[in-house]
């Protein structure tokens, strides 16, 4: 899944999860390369497509890779080129939702906090975080500044570990009185 969230005054202002994210963009992949290639790539296959040439805008310059798979006419093992270009438009779908959904979370957002996003920008953490360009659509379909976090696949894990250990400071944050 992918989590937005607008988190301020020590909680989460408004959220919304939607049920795309990394393995989705590689079961696009996948799809490409059955529908346009009539080959089967595997999971892993795709992942390491999305990260070597997957993008969410276009390159300074386009790269074109080799990928194996299986020939889904003869069964043997096949080898096609496909450009960033043809991924980048496999993932659009999903890039797409993503962006709605952080729109649609940013429209939720009381006006209050509009300045405080406008000075201090959108952090983007976890996998996705990784795609190529990803920062860059989100800043041009926003028009707010993006950060991604240093170290985005362990950035939310290392988050978790630091209020663990200053629970005491964090306490207002994770502990609500719950009135009957």
């Amino acid at each position: 899944t992918t989590e937005i969230a607008v988190i301020a005054l020590s909680g989460i202002v408004n959220e919304e999860s939607i049920r795309i994210a990394g393995d989705e963009m590689n079961y696009a992949i996948m799809q490409f390369f059955k529908r346009n290639h009539n080959i089967l790539i595997g999971e892993r296959t795709a992942e390491a497509i999305k990260y070597e040439v997957g993008s969410a805008v276009p390159l300074k310059e386009e790269i074109t890779i080799a990928v194996k798979g299986r020939d889904l006419v003869g069964g043997i093992p096949k080898t096609t080129e496909v450009s960033s270009v043809e991924i980048r438009e496999a993932l659009n779908e999903s890039i797409v939702q993503i962006v709605d959904t952080v729109r649609q979370t940013l429209e939720r957002t009381p006006p209050e906090l509009s300045a405080d996003i406008l000075d201090r920008g959108v952090m983007l953490t976890g996998g996705g975080a990784l795609l190529k360009g990803l920062d860059e659509r989100i800043r041009m379909e926003t028009n707010l500044p993006m950060h991604i976090a240093e170290d985005p696949l362990t950035a939310v894990v290392r988050g978790a570990g630091t209020v663990i250990d200053n629970l005491n400071e964090y306490s207002k944050v994770l502990i609500r009185n719950r009135r009957y």
